[in-house]
C-alpha cells in the first residue's frame, strides 16, 4: 500500500510541494498578519488535494469490501482475537481451516463432507440446509480436530457450513462454505443383501442391485471388496449392467464372518454418473443347514452340519406346473403372505390370501410354504406333486400349529439352501433368485470384471 502513503502524505503537506514539512511558529503584529494568510494557504486544502483524499478513501473502502466479503472454504486467518504489538503489527490465527466440500461445488460427497484444522482446535461448526435454515446435527471430536455430520447427507441438496477455530494464542480463524451434494441423476447407489449384523445361511451371497446402468464395471466391482474370516476366496460376478454378486467357490464356512467394504463414493460407473456409498457391512454365517427335496420320492431331507437332520413329506408342482432343478437359496420369510396366479402369469387359477410359513427360493415365484387347502381326505404329500411349482408342506391356516412347514419355517435361515433335483422342469437359471450356485466356478469367474 506505498502508493496510499504517498497520497496522504502530500494532503497533509499539500502547500509543500517539495514534500518537506513546514513549521508554523508564532507571530506578533504586522508579521503574524502576514503569516496568517500564508497558512491559510496551507491549513486549506486546494481541489486537487481533496479529489485524492476523495480516490483514497474510495480505495480504502474498495480495499475494505474485498476483504469482508470474500468466501472460501479453505481459511488461513480470517479474523480472530489480535493484539497489535508496540510497534502495531497484527497477530493473525496459526488455526487452518479447511471444509471439504468447496464453496460453489455442485458434487459434494454425502458421506465424507466435513471440517479439519490444523494449527489449532475447531471451537463452533454450524451446518444448515441453505435457503430453509434447518440445522444439521455434526460433532467435533474429542481432540478439536475434526467436525462431520452424524447422519449421510441427502443427494442433491444445498447446504451452508460455518466454522471457527482457535490457535495456541486464542487467535480465532474462521472458514464457510455454500455448496451442493451431488444429485440422484448423476449418482448411483446399489441395494445389497444381506444387511449389517445379520446371521444368514452358508449359501447366502452378496448381492448388489444399482439403480444405473453400470457401463465401467471394472471400477465398481474394484471398490467393493468381500473377505471371510475362513480364507476362502471370493469373486464378483456380473449379471447384465445393474447387479453384481460375490460368492466363494463352495458354500461359506459355517461360523465363518464375512466382511464387505464398499468404498464406491465418488467412483464413476458411467459417464457422469458416480457413486455415493461408503461403509463396511458384516455377516455371521450360521450352521449349514442344506435341504434336498427329491421329486420322485416327494420327500426333503434336511442335512445340518453334514448330518441328517430330518426328512419331511413334501408335495411339488405337478405334471403340468412342474418345479425348478437345482440349487436354490432362500432369500425371503414370510410367516403368511398372499399368492395370487396372476402376479406370475397363470391367470386367475388361484388368489390365497394367507399362505403360511412362505419361503422364496426364486424371484419368478417358486417358494417352499405350508398348505392348509389340501384335500384333507387325500393328503398329497409324501405321494404327489399338486403345485404351480412351489414346494408344499402340510400346514394349517393361521400358521399357528405344530406342523412340518411351521418346523421347517422355524429352523431356516435365509441364505439356507434347497435343492431340488430329479424334477422334468430345467435347472433355475442362476440370476433367477439368488442362485449364482448353479454356475459352475470357472463360469463364474468369466463373469467377474476384474
Amino acid at each position: 500500500m506505498s502508493w496510499f502513503c504517498h497520497v496522504m502524505a502530500f494532503v497533509a503537506h499539500e502547500g509543500n510541494l517539495s514534500g518537506h514539512p513546514i513549521t508554523l511558529s508564532p507571530r506578533t503584529g504586522a508579521d503574524h498578519a502576514h503569516h496568517m494568510k500564508r497558512e491559510q494557504l496551507v491549513t486549506t486544502p486546494n481541489k486537487a488535494a481533496r479529489r485524492a483524499l476523495g480516490a483514497c478513501a474510495a480505495l480504502m473502502v474498495g480495499a475494505l469490501t474485498l476483504t469482508a466479503c470474500g468466501g472460501n472454504a479453505n481459511a488461513d486467518d480470517n479474523g480472530g482475537d489480535s493484539k497489535g504489538s508496540d510497534k502495531g503489527s497484527v497477530k493473525t490465527s496459526t488455526a487452518k481451516i479447511v471444509i471439504s466440500a468447496k464453496y460453489g461445488s455442485t458434487d459434494a460427497s454425502i458421506n465424507t463432507t466435513g471440517v479439519k484444522v490444523s494449527g489449532g482446535k475447531l471451537t463452533e461448526v454450524k451446518m444448515t440446509v441453505a435457503g430453509s435454515g434447518q440445522a444439521v446435527a455434526g460433532s467435533i471430536s474429542g481432540d478439536g480436530g475434526t467436525w462431520k455430520p452424524n447422519e449421510q447427507l441427502e443427494r442433491g441438496t444445498k447446504y451452508q457450513i460455518s466454522a471457527t477455530a482457535k490457535d495456541s494464542g486464542g487467535h480465532i480463524s474462521a472458514a464457510n462454505s455454500i455448496f451442493t451434494t451431488v444429485t440422484s441423476s448423476n449418482s448411483f447407489i446399489g441395494t445389497y443383501t444381506p444387511d449389517n449384523g445379520t446371521t444368514v445361511g452358508v449359501g447366502m451371497p452378496v448381492s448388489f442391485n444399482f439403480d444405473k446402468v453400470i457401463s465401467d464395471k471394472k471400477a465398481v466391482q474394484s471398490h467393493i471388496t468381500v473377505t471371510s474370516s475362513s480364507g476362502q476366496k471370493v469373486v464378483g460376478h456380473w449379471f447384465g449392467s445393474q447387479r453384481l454378486d460375490f460368492r466363494p467357490q463352495e458354500y461359506w464356512k459355517a461360523g465363518s464372518k464375512v466382511t464387505m467394504n464398499i468404498d464406491l463414493d465418488g467412483v464413476q460407473g458411467a459417464n457422469g454418473v458416480y457413486g455415493v456409498q461408503k461403509k463396511t457391512v458384516t455377516f455371521t454365517i450360521g450352521r449349514a443347514q442344506v435341504s434336498t427335496v427329491d421329486v420322485n420320492t416327494q420327500t426333503m431331507t434336511i442335512v445340518r452340519d453334514g448330518k441328517t437332520f430330518k426328512t419331511v413329506p413334501v408335495s411339488t408342482g405337478s405334471p403340468q406346473h412342474t418345479t425348478y432343478n437345482g440349487q436354490m437359496v432362500i432369500s425371503e420369510k414370510f410367516v403368511q403372505t398372499r399368492m395370487n396366479s396372476q402376479t406370475v402369469g397363470l391367470g386367475g387359477e388361484y388368489d390365497i390370501p394367507d399362505v403360511p410359513h412362505a419361503m422364496r427360493l426364486t424371484n419368478s415365484g417358486t417358494f417352499i410354504h405350508g398348505n392348509y387347502w389340501y384335500d384333507k381326505s387325500n393328503p398329497p404329500f409324501g405321494r404327489e406333486g399338486t403345485s404351480h411349482g412351489c414346494v408344499g408342506l402340510a400346514d394349517v391356516q393361521g400358521a399357528q400349529g405344530a406342523t412340518n412347514a411351521k418346523w421347517f419355517y422355524d429352523n431356516s435361515l435365509i441364505g439356507d439352501v434347497v435343492i431340488v433335483k430329479n424334477s422334468p422342469d430345467k435347472t433355475v437359471t442362476p440370476d433367477n433368485g439368488l442362485n449364482g450356485w448353479n454356475l459352475s466356478w470357472s463360469d463364474w469367474i468369466a463373469g467377474s470384471a476384474t
